[in-house]
This record gives structure tokens, C-alpha cells and sequence, in this order.
């Protein structure tokens, strides 16, 4: 399975839409290199924002 995908890739991977993606690339600074996106560091960081917003609700 690859790791750099097409945000159109993530997206339909991740159950997510393509623009949130993007967006979420853009706001937290996940590299887009050449139109791919490293799917790991996606997860990791989408991970880390929602356990940051989970300690801050808390």
C-alpha cells in the first residue's frame, strides 16, 4: 500500500472530503509535495489536533 497519496486518494481512504484535506494540510502545515500528501504523517498529525482539542475540552 502506498504511503504519498493524492489528496483525492486520502480522502477517499479516510472517509473525509478532499477540500477538508487540503485545508487541514494547509492550517497544520502537513507538506503537500508534488500533489501527494505522506498518509502517515497526515494520520499523526489529525491524531495529535483531535487529542490536543479532547485535553483542551477537558
Amino acid at each position: 500500500m502506498p504511503n504519498h497519496l493524492t489528496p483525492e486518494e486520502l480522502a477517499k481512504e479516510l472517509n473525509m472530503d478532499r477540500e477538508a484535506i487540503i485545508r487541514f494540510c494547509l492550517d497544520e502545515g502537513v507538506p503537500i509535495y508534488q500533489g501527494k500528501i505522506d498518509k502517515h504523517l497526515f494520520q499523526a498529525q489529525l491524531q495529535a489536533v483531535g487529542a490536543s482539542q479532547e485535553a483542551a475540552a477537558s
